[in-house]
Formats: structure tokens, sequence, C-alpha cells
């Protein structure tokens, strides 16, 4: 399959999924008390963006047709 991320998305997705992890992270080890559901879902977002930035492919992107990784 195509990449369909360009390079400066793929940083900014890697970036912002790690700091999403983090406080996923910390809200379910009780260190920030946003509830356990929040935590969960942060966590699976940051999965979502790091793994999409790693392999630099966006299934939605696939579907609504855009690529970033062209100029």
């Amino acid at each position: 399959m195509e990449n369909n991320i360009s390079v400066t998305g793929r940083r900014i997705r890697i970036v912002v999924g790690l700091a999403v992890g983090l406080i996923g992270l910390a809200t379910l080890g009780n260190l920030l008390q946003f509830g356990m559901a929040v935590g969960v879902a942060l966590s699976a977002v940051a999965l979502i963006l790091i793994g999409t930035g790693l392999i630099r492919l966006c299934p939605l992107y696939r579907l609504l047709g855009v690529d970033t990784s062209r100029p």
C-alpha cells in the first residue's frame, strides 16, 4: 500500500500520540482524575496516532481520498 501521510504529518502524529498516551496512562494510573473510560479512550487514540505515524498510512485518509505525502 502507498503512504498517504507526509513526513511533517508523521512527526506531528507521533508527538501528539505520545503526549495523549502519557495523559491516558497517567489517568489509568490514577495520577489524573479523568476517569477510567477517558484513560482507555485516550490510550486507544494514542495508539492509533502513533501507529499511523509509524507506518505512514491513514485508513481514514484513504477512505476520503486524501494524500498529503505528495506536494
